[in-house]
């Protein structure tokens, strides 16, 4: 057995081998950039070492400096976690040759399975079934064009040399194929530096179900079961559980056999995941669509049901020792469900993104960063948190958004679903925009429940799981926050009037005290206050209600609010109290209900949240608005998120059309299209391929092009 593994990875996968290389007694070395010297990986490893700036070309992804710093801290193994370069096999071929065990699959494993194309074409000789599509690699545009005409539309295009849903373009219009190749060349390049595609034919309503396997040295191939990945936003996993609502015993069987034949086909040694499109209406007919060839986001989920930890088998697997159990002895009890917690922002919009045409109202999931200031973790009775946060954690642009990832076990899947929508609503991270509210609303849609499932269903039904409007409570609160401040304490039982927030009236009652808030998304909201926070009376614009879904009986977006001089009906006995200061917890009680939010603020911002939702609640100052307002323009083009513009594809003086992509902006792996408001000229450009912006930053100015003028009458004609 190894004494010193370094982990060549980052964030929650890093801190979850380490826990597991601490139980079996081995020193833990980690490695770090700039942008994560102080994460809590780092805290918890045993030794770690600097690697580089936060770009993670300099560091993460750089093979000499994670050998050097293998060498420097006496590792023997290096575990590379997911991601980065855990499906590179010049990564593994270096190991080796540095005297290092590669906690992973040998490299011809890891090579063969990483080319789609070889991949199938290998599984298939095998006798697995694959997915009708392209033959062949290195296909011209012309060639995939002509290929997915052949197989018929729609059709996917899938980058030959990489996994996790990037570069991955669903196209049902032929007119569309140059376009949608381009760009899936482009990301593909961009995420696993080859734009090699191949196409295969799109299976309507599919299910995603892979197979746990795991292999030794010795010749001993286990599957541990299926996890049920068909809950998916643009190809990208978001939930996943184990087993599949799907599968039947004998289904079960055939596939798990088959992912064995696939894991054999290539020599597999370690844990590896087979995974296969299946039709909901006919599950026993399975297609293999490719091999991950390391450990999966997903894992615990079989861990939960099977009891088996397989970090801890990669770690003996890859010291040499042999399987002590065969197929016979695996067991599956319970289910369990995992949901991954990302640092995004939802918005509803009808924009193009990353090439999708579409039409009506869809929900954009862009990038959020930002200083983790309040964070609480659920624990109870079949909870699992695996994470990599802490309070005062950064959240930049540079590495992958999922955060950390809530996992629910339970003796039955009613249970587990139960039990996991109790975690997100537990779950606080204040400071960035999560998902977490998203995922509990998502888990309690009818389908989901029922287990009727495919790839499309959160794509159909994301726009009626995020709210129109932001409850009336929040802003409540966040006015009694804002008075609280402002309150003078007492001395000896006396308070000086004079400096009370309410103002001081000879014989008359006290007055209003005005709030201005403003959340993203939303108008801005004046919250008026009266009286000490004990017991209130607080005036909310006339119409605001509380936040439901899109689609939702009663959701609405709340009104600018009334005249500053105007008086709706104010309700009385509202009351503000800490519950537990030290823990940024406060009660609001509010129409006879009471009301428990998470809270942190500063000196412009109060961050809530509760039953997993979060809100940014900004002070707003209503005259610099209407300053900026006046000098606004609505052909104005700012970044949807932070991140960096990888295309620019017009010029100042360039004639446009509304819908006609202009620049590309990327972000944790996203890609998001900014496109023309409408037709007219390109005025001004502000930025170049290559250059970093922040969220709302002005990109480019689109002038409208001027309405023709009627054609003048005829000389002699009637006017």
């Amino acid at each position: 057995m190894f004494e010193t593994v370094l982990v060549a990875n980052r964030g929650e996968i890093a801190v979850r081998v380490i826990r597991t290389l601490r139980a079996l007694g081995i020193r833990s070395v980690a490695v770090f950039s700039d942008a994560d010297a102080d994460a809590r990986h780092v805290r918890e490893a045993d030794t770690a070492v600097r690697i580089g700036p936060a770009a993670a070309a300099e560091s993460y992804l750089s093979v000499e400096r994670l050998l050097e710093a293998a060498a420097r801290t006496g590792a023997q193994a290096v575990h590379p976690g997911y991601g980065f370069l855990a499906e590179n096999a010049a990564f593994a071929r270096a190991c080796a040759d540095a005297g290092l065990a590669f906690i992973g699959p040998p490299a011809r494993a890891i090579e063969l399975m990483g080319d789609k194309i070889r991949a199938k074409e290998t599984v298939k000789a095998a006798g697995v079934p694959v997915v009708p599509g392209s033959s062949g690699s290195g296909l011209t545009d012309a060639e995939l064009t002509a290929a997915a005409l052949e197989i018929g539309m729609p059709v996917l295009l899938k980058p030959s040399a990489g996994g996790g849903g990037k570069g991955m373009r669903l196209v049902r219009d032929e007119a569309l194929l140059g376009e949608e190749i381009a760009a899936a060349r482009r990301e593909a390049r961009g995420s696993f530096g080859d734009d090699t595609l191949l196409v295969e034919r799109w299976i309507d309503r599919p299910r995603h179900i892979e197979i746990q396997v795991l292999a030794d040295g010795h010749g001993n191939v286990v599957h541990l079961g299926e996890r049920e990945c068909s809950l998916q936003r643009r190809h990208q996993k978001i939930v996943e559980e184990a087993p599949s609502p799907l599968l039947d015993a004998a289904t079960r069987a055939a596939m798990g056999e088959a992912a064995v034949q696939a894991a054999r086909s290539c020599g597999y040694a370690g844990a590896g995941t087979v995974e296969f499109i299946v039709p909901g209406d006919d599950p026993s007919s399975y297609y293999f669509m490719e091999m991950n060839t390391r450990l999966q986001v997903e894992h615990p989920v079989t861990e939960l049901i099977t009891g088996l930890d397989l970090v801890e088998w990669q770690v003996r697997v890859a010291a040499g020792e042999p399987l002590p159990f065969a197929q016979d002895d695996v067991t599956l009890t319970g289910h369990a469900v995992e949901a991954r917690i990302c640092a995004e922002t939802a918005r509803v919009s009808g924009e193009r993104v990353s090439g999708e045409r579409v039409s009506g109202e869809r929900v954009d999931f862009l990038p959020s960063a930002g200083t983790v200031r309040l964070l609480r973790e659920p624990t109870g009775e079949g909870i699992r948190v695996d994470s990599g946060l802490s309070e005062g954690t950064e959240v930049g642009t540079a590495y992958d958004p999922m955060l950390a990832k809530v996992i629910a076990y339970g003796p039955d899947r009613a249970t587990a679903l139960r039990r996991l929508r109790a975690a997100l609503a537990e779950t606080v991270v204040l400071g960035v925009d999560t998902n977490a509210g998203f995922l509990r609303r998502l888990l309690a849609h009818p389908d989901v429940v029922a287990g009727t499932l495919d790839t499309g269903l959160v794509d159909r039904e994301s726009v009626s799981l995020v709210p129109t409007a932001v409850p009336e409570e929040v802003y409540g609160v966040a006015a009694l926050l804002r008075q609280a401040a402002l309150e003078p304490a007492s001395d000896g039982g006396w308070t000086d009037p004079f400096s009370s927030p309410t103002g001081f009236r000879l014989g008359g009652e006290p007055a209003w005290t005005p709030h201005h808030f403003r959340c993203a998304g939303q108008e801005p909201v004046t919250v008026r206050v009266r009286g000490r926070v004990e017991d209130a009376e607080v005036a909310l614009p006339i119409g605001l209600r509380a936040g439901v879904p899109h689609g939702g009986t009663g959701g609405h977006k709340p009104t600018t609010g009334p005249h500053p001089d105007a008086k709706p009906a104010p309700h009385t006995g509202a009351r503000l109290s800490w519950l537990v200061p030290s823990a940024g917890v406060v009660t609001f009680t509010w129409r006879g209900l009471t009301h428990t939010f998470s809270v942190c603020q500063d000196k412009n911002d109060i961050w809530l949240a509760k039953g997993g939702d979060t809100w940014r609640v900004q002070d707003h100052d209503p005259v610099q608005a209407r300053g900026a307002a006046a000098s606004d323009h609505v052909d104005t083009l700012t970044a949807p998120m932070p991140g960096t513009v990888t295309v620019v594809k017009a010029a100042v003086g360039d004639e446009v059309r509304a819908g006609q992509s202009l620049l590309v902006v990327e972000a944790m792996k996203m890609e998001h299209v900014v496109s023309a408001p409408h037709n007219g000229t390109v005025t001004e450009l502000n930025v170049t391929a290559g250059a970093t912006v922040a969220m709302d930053q002005v990109l480019a100015v689109v002038a409208p092009k001027a309405p023709e003028a009627p054609p003048a009458p005829e000389e002699g004609a009637e006017s």
